[in-house]
């Protein structure tokens, strides 16, 4: 019999919440404080959007291959020494002169950050008590939610009211903070033990992975494309004012941070197949209500829109924790393999949705794309019912212990 575990949160659980908000933070903040980092640096705004998306590429990118190259370290000493590398890089952007040496330290702090969000997410999962898998990686992947509606913002602001430069000094001085309490509180979760290279790149191998990590791209390709061209959407079609698509945004936002929430408790509850069936089924299901009402509704800015992008916010937003539930299940020993695997197929998704979303509203108009991110959906749905297909039986033992200082 197992012994009770407590209904309370880790502290170093929080820590890693603070420490994906910085992350998360980091990647986005820039386009708030475009036209400042562009002048400063005696660069256009394309060059210095450049900064966002080599942090980007570098993360994307990164991920499965540092996950890959890593396997067998102690995922706290991983985590620390990215953490360290990270915060290092913000600190020299934060005095930096030189664009090239700027744009080299975005490339450094993303390859950081594509150590650091993996490593956090498989620690939270391995060390979390028995049932309780769901909810700590949802307060881990919160961190990046968070950020994108309020450390953003908060951000962009601070980096107004002082300089841009002050903005990533804050990162970088969030960063050490976290870097400290993982150091002396995160609980040492062991590294792979497989040493056969085929053993550690089983989860490229695996069915249901890969069909998780693809249920992951095409949620990235539908949801994300309608979230990114959201605004676009209320302008051009509803005749949306800048307030009615600002408090559509904070609706999404608000909802966005329960439905992380919400996402981890009911993968605890109902498993990672019904959770991801339900899920990415209500998912599916929402979006192609806004579809429906975008293609009957023109000119004008109802209760319903709000209403409709409650509950499609609710759904888009609890999928990231249970869909890494459903990877970390299928692949326990290769967990932070299969995880990053995860993250890239959902910024990857992004990037061809964005792309897919931006002809659709320039050729075919801002109604189809909710149409055309449906279609993704529903083939998600179909990838993840694969993907969390039952097999058979196996016992992990969870090598990390539970007793941890909780608040």
């Amino acid at each position: 019999m197992s012994a009770p575990t407590s209904a309370r949160y880790p502290v170093w659980l929080l820590a890693l919440f603070v420490g994906m908000l910085a992350l998360g933070t980091d990647e986005f903040v820039i386009s708030g404080i475009l036209p400042e980092v562009a002048a400063d640096l005696g660069v256009s705004l394309g060059s210095a959007g450049q900064l966002v998306t080599a942090f980007a590429l570098a993360f994307a990118l990164g991920a499965p291959v540092l996950a890959f190259l890593t396997d067998r370290l102690d995922r706290k000493k991983l985590l620390t020494a990215g953490l360290l590398v990270f915060t290092l890089a913000n600190l020299v952007v934060a005095i930096s002169d030189a664009f090239a040496l700027t744009l080299g330290l975005r490339v450094v702090a993303g390859l950081a950050a594509a150590v650091v969000s993996p490593t956090c997410m498989a620690i939270a999962g391995t060390a979390a008590p028995e049932g309780r898998n769901g909810r700590y990686l949802a307060v881990v992947t919160a961190g990046l939610t968070v950020a994108l509606f309020t450390g953003v913002p908060f951000g962009s602001f601070f980096g107004h009211a002082l300089s841009w430069r002050a903005t990533f000094g804050l990162i970088a001085l969030v960063s050490a903070v976290v870097l400290v309490l993982c150091h002396f509180l995160t609980p040492a979760v062991p590294g792979g033990t497989t040493t056969g290279l085929a053993a550690r790149l089983s989860p490229i191998r695996d069915s249901r992975v890969l069909f998780l990590v693809g249920a992951m791209f095409l949620s990235g390709c539908g949801g994300l494309m309608f979230y990114n061209y959201l605004g676009g959407i209320f302008t051009a079609r509803l005749n949306a004012s800048a307030a009615n698509v600002t408090a559509a945004l904070l609706i999404v936002g608000l909802v966005g941070v329960l439905a992380v929430l919400f996402g981890g408790i009911l993968t605890d509850k109902t498993g990672p197949r019904r959770a991801a069936t339900f899920v990415l089924g209500g998912h599916c299901l929402a979006l192609g209500g806004l579809a429906l009402y975008l293609g009957n509704t023109t000119g004008s800015v109802t209760l319903a829109i709000f209403v409709l992008v409650g509950v499609w916010s609710i759904f888009a937003w609890a999928l990231s924790p249970v869909m890494q539930a459903g990877i970390m299940a299928a692949s326990p020993q290769r967990a932070m393999l299969a995880m990053s695997l995860g993250i890239s197929g959902l910024y990857g998704g992004s990037a061809v949705g964005a792309a897919v979303g931006g002809y659709l509203l320039d050729q075919h108009g801002p109604a189809t794309i909710p149409v055309v991110g449906t279609v993704f959906l529903a083939v998600a749905v179909v990838s993840a019912v694969l993907g969390t297909r039952p097999v058979a039986a196996a016992t992990v033992t969870n090598p990390v212990a539970t007793q941890q200082p909780t608040v």
